[in-house]
């Protein structure tokens, strides 16, 4: 199994956004990199640094204008004067808005779906990388150099939609490294075919717009009930896809409070139906905030059962890509990744994870 890391990651440092009308210390944090980084090498793995691979894959998930806003969005907003220390929006998109705008306080609610992605001046190079590292896993799975390979990304991914941050989240890493490889898979004369599983708590609904009219990208989510919990206008059981891509997405969400035995049972169910898709290879957005201490406090996974979970995925027998996403209970991130890398490894060996 393959590691692959950019610390470019740590250079996203907002330190406060906007959650339920109050002011708040962001709990997506560099220290959060640093304690998942410090395991892997005290496992004795080496962090492979990606290479960068350039504007191409990006634009070929998000839009121009999305990618232009930010790059260049940061350094507008300090540019305008009498503005905070990051971007953030305080108007957003209208239903149906006839006109793009071009000022970057417009723009901003544009590209900007809530007030949880705020873009200091390093988020732009911080993305690129998670970005890098998440495409080069990839590729290291699809040629055959691993079966298996973990990206170390932040931020996270899964909320960012083709033209549109949120929950944290500008590039969707995950996207772009699964749409990477079809072409691999295609030159190899093989099915250009995928599956992407989001265990993180929270809807990926950034992947589900990505891929919802696709059929060659099977996309499943593990989630808590969107009626209730972020983020709140996807990620309902009726959300199964249009087009060709109907019938190619499948939302599972779960009561708030859900225990580790309901969340495991559901992502099998959830791997049962990307067994019947049949897919080249598999993608894991892998969050560790269904942990039972985050401070999420929204599902009941222990420690032991992220072992548990590594093993179910592994157990599908896919080349199989994990890209970091949530998990804000830093004290506990190191073992929980480590009992999920026990879980996966194991399973990969046809261990049983007790």
């Amino acid at each position: 199994m393959k590691f692959v890391h950019h610390p470019d990651a740590a250079l996203h440092r907002p330190a406060t956004y906007f959650n339920k009308g109050l002011l708040r210390a962001l709990p997506e944090k560099p220290e959060r990199v640093g304690a998942l980084a410090s395991l892997i090498e005290k496992r004795g793995e080496t962090l492979i640094l990606p290479d960068d691979y350039g504007s191409a894959p990006r634009a070929a998930v998000h839009t121009p204008a999305y990618l232009a806003f930010l790059e260049t969005a940061h350094a507008r907003w300090v540019a305008a004067g009498d503005m905070g220390d990051v971007v953030l929006p305080n108007v957003h998109r209208m239903q149906a808005a006839p006109n793009y705008p071009t000022g970057i306080v417009g723009q901003a609610g544009w590209h900007m779906f809530d007030t949880a992605c705020p873009i200091g001046e390093g988020t732009w190079a911080a993305t690129c990388a998670a970005s890098n590292a998440a495409i080069h896993a990839a590729k290291l799975v699809a040629t055959g150099a691993d079966t298996a390979a973990y990206a170390l990304c932040r931020p996270p991914g899964h909320h960012a939609t083709r033209d549109m941050a949120g929950g944290f989240c500008y590039l969707n890493h995950v996207a772009v490294a699964a749409e990477s490889v079809l072409p691999i898979l295609r030159a190899q004369g093989r099915p250009a075919r995928v599956a992407i599983i989001d265990v993180d708590v929270h809807h990926g609904n950034g992947t589900q717009d990505i891929f919802y009219e696709r059929d060659d990208v099977f996309f499943v989510s593990v989630h808590g009930d969107p009626a209730e919990f972020y983020p709140h206008m996807a990620g309902y059981a009726q959300e199964r896809g249009t087009g060709r891509g109907e019938g190619y997405n499948l939302n599972l969400p779960l009561p708030i409070g859900s225990d580790e035995a309901t969340v495991l049972a559901t992502i099998g169910h959830g791997l049962d139906a990307i067994r019947r898709f049949a897919p080249e290879m598999l993608f894991v957005s892998l969050g560790f905030d269904t942990f039972i201490d985050d401070p999420l406090a929204a599902f009941g996974v222990t420690t032991p059962g992220f072992a548990r979970m590594g093993a179910l995925l592994a157990a599908t027998g896919l080349p199989t890509v994990l890209v970091q996403e949530g998990g804000y209970a830093i004290d506990d991130l190191s073992a929980n990744l480590s009992s999920f890398l026990d879980g996966f490894q194991g399973g990969c060996e046809g261990k049983t994870v007790a």
